[in-house]
């Protein structure tokens, strides 16, 4: 099994940014991708961006495409996801995930994810 691990998380004002960091560990050898959700209070958890284990390919929901980056450090079994001018909207708890199934594009759907990390707030203030 794969565990995770999410920090970084925090109050930041509209504009700021802030670095999310989740640390895997476990069998982290069958990690084909990993992903970053969140969901806010009464909506559902929804796709923020996601990166191969191997071939770095990315890909990002559109509301965040441009203000949000994600990477990994395979030495440190480390994805990280970059927030840059963060909005009201951007408030939520974030999840770390990751996708043991073999693929090879990095999926968008909860439902490819198999282990989930306990989540970290962030809050972003008007």
């Amino acid at each position: 099994q794969v565990q995770l691990v999410e920090s970084g998380g925090g109050l930041v004002p509209a504009g700021g940014s802030l670095r999310l960091s989740c640390a895997a560990s476990g069998r982290t050898f069958d990690i084909y991708a990993m992903g970053w959700f969140r969901q806010a209070p009464g909506k559902e958890r929804e796709f923020v961006a996601a990166i191969s284990w191997t071939g770095g390919s990315t890909r990002y929901a559109g509301s965040v495409r441009g203000r949000f980056t994600i990477s990994r450090d395979n030495a440190k079994n480390t994805v990280y996801l970059q927030m840059n001018s963060l909005k009201p909207e951007d408030a939520a708890v974030y999840y770390c995930a990751a996708d043991t199934s073999r693929t090879i594009v990095p999926s968008i759907s909860v439902n490819s994810y198999d282990a989930w990390g306990q989540g970290t707030q962030v809050t972003v203030s008007s």
